[in-house]
């Protein structure tokens, strides 16, 4: 059995990708019912947008806990490296 992940961030996580899948959901059913185009590519944008979010938030949130796990504790100097790359992995 796999060793289970579970982090605080987690549920809400799980939501936000609910939610996605419900207007994904929207938006398939808006392009078989002939609604305009902008309209669809708005959804679309928001359901991107949500996705994109939910990644972002999973992977600092392994970044976090995953990867301070693994380092463990190390002086404030040879952390700074770590710290530099989980700070700009922000701006993905």
């Amino acid at each position: 059995m796999a060793d289970t992940h579970l982090h605080q961030t987690h549920p809400a996580i799980v939501k936000r990708l609910k939610r996605a899948d419900g207007h994904l959901r929207s938006v398939i059913e808006m392009i078989e019912s002939g609604r305009p185009c902008l309209d669809i590519a708005q959804q679309l944008h928001a359901v991107e947008k949500a996705v994109a979010q939910a990644k972002r938030t999973l992977i600092q949130d392994h970044l976090d806990h995953c990867l301070d796990d693994v380092v463990g504790p190390l002086a404030r100097e040879q952390r700074r490296s770590i710290d530099e790359y989980k700070e700009i992995t922000k701006y993905l």
